[in-house]
């Protein structure tokens, strides 16, 4: 009979996406038995402000049949909260403890609750929208030093957090993984091209918050380049997200005149049918961890050109499966763009090496299985420990 671990997760939510997807995703496959491994029955504690309002993120996990607990909070950093979740947590007796998200990693150390069981923290990046996340990011220089293991996405991240106090040694580097590509149908994508006022044009596609550190201004400013020199023909650029940037953005690209050439898409909930129209996938961020986007891309057989933001490198080599250009430099990300519309042989290459990676390298099962590895690494090490004084 297999072992099983019991998993606590703590993460705050409101849509299926990045993190949340993947942990939702994981808990249902790391529930069915493996050979050799031990079955994960993990359960979700979130948070959640403004009591009935709905919440994407719950209902999925139910609807995945997980056992969630929701915490109500008045505020951001509510303390009621902290007293429920040392209840669920006394209550719960988790083999592992895991967090996810600023808020989590701080609730989980200063509760001390890293001292009852082993203290897993996933690290998926930061973002800063204002001067409040730009504070509360700065808390996990405290939460993470004391975490059992960190897991982080990228080379990069793995460097920061060392620099910041965490031992090298309790640090894991995780790569996201994606599905194979479900390809929809010709009408879905043919109703999108309608919507969106597309014909026969060429498709520049970017996906992604809407926030400063994923470089949109960049890409905009390459595009205008690619006007100028006269390259850009019978081609557009659709932005699917949204965020803090977006009106910013829509003013930069009227600034400099590109008009109708830019489509600004909106959040969708299924970008499936975006891949199915690009002809390939811009990525100008300054700062990435593993970019789902660029996994997704590959999966689907649409080229990619990307920034060596963070673990981009790791998951593209370039001129192999991807290009890659340098961050913050527009006339790069233009050249890049233009060689990959003008030449059909190279665009064909990484489409195949592409495939070939998402396909091998980058699957759910191999990411599940990892982390299974992991759970059972740490909670063994956790356990032989005489005295770990947590």
């Amino acid at each position: 009979m297999n072992r099983t671990i019991r998993v606590l997760a703590l993460i705050e939510a409101q849509s299926v996406s990045g993190p949340a997807k993947n942990l939702i995703e994981f808990a249902a496959s790391a529930s069915q038995p493996r050979e050799g491994l031990p079955c994960i029955a993990l359960s979700i504690v979130t948070f959640r402000r403004g009591v009935g309002q709905p919440n994407a993120f719950v209902m999925a996990a139910k609807k995945a049949g997980l056992e969630i607990f929701v915490i109500e909070e008045r505020r951001r950093f509510d303390t009621r909260a902290m007293t429920q979740l040392r209840g669920i947590v006394q209550a719960f007796r988790p083999d592992v403890i895991q967090s996810h998200n600023v808020k989590s990693h701080f609730f989980v150390r200063k509760l001390g609750l890293h001292r009852h069981a082993p203290w897993i923290a996933f690290n998926h990046g930061y973002t800063s929208k204002d001067f409040k996340d730009r504070l509360y990011n700065q808390l996990d220089r405290w939460s993470l030093r004391v975490c059992f293991r960190l897991v982080t996405m990228c080379k990069p991240f793995a460097k920061m957090f060392e620099r910041l106090g965490v031992a090298p040694e309790r640090i894991r580097i995780q790569h996201n993984s994606v599905r194979p590509f479900a390809r929809p149908a010709d009408e879905v994508v043919a109703r999108i091209r309608q919507d969106l006022g597309i014909a026969g044009e060429r498709i520049v596609l970017t996906v992604g918050r809407m926030s400063r550190e994923k470089g949109h201004a960049d890409l905009l400013r390459a595009i205008a380049r690619l006007v100028e020199r006269g390259t850009f023909h019978n081609c557009r650029v659709v932005f699917v997200g949204d965020g803090p940037e977006m009106e910013s953005l829509k003013a930069l690209s009227a600034k400099l005149g590109l008009g109708e050439l830019i489509c600004f898409a909106g959040h969708q909930v299924e970008v499936g049918p975006y891949y199915a129209l690009a002809t390939l996938l811009a990525l100008p961020s300054h700062s990435e961890g593993s970019p789902n986007v660029v996994l997704e891309a590959m999966a689907a057989g649409v080229p990619v050109v990307a920034t060596a933001a963070g673990g981009v490198p790791e998951i593209l080599t370039d001129q192999q499966n991807g290009l890659i250009v340098p961050l913050r430099d527009p006339a790069a990300m233009a050249d890049g763009i233009e060689r990959l519309l003008q030449d059909e042989p190279l665009r064909s290459g990484l489409i195949e090496a592409s495939r070939q990676s998402a396909a091998t390298l980058y699957t759910p099962e191999a990411r599940c299985s990892s982390l299974i590895a992991l759970y059972e690494e740490t909670l063994s090490e956790w356990r032989n420990l005489s005295g770990p004084g947590r």
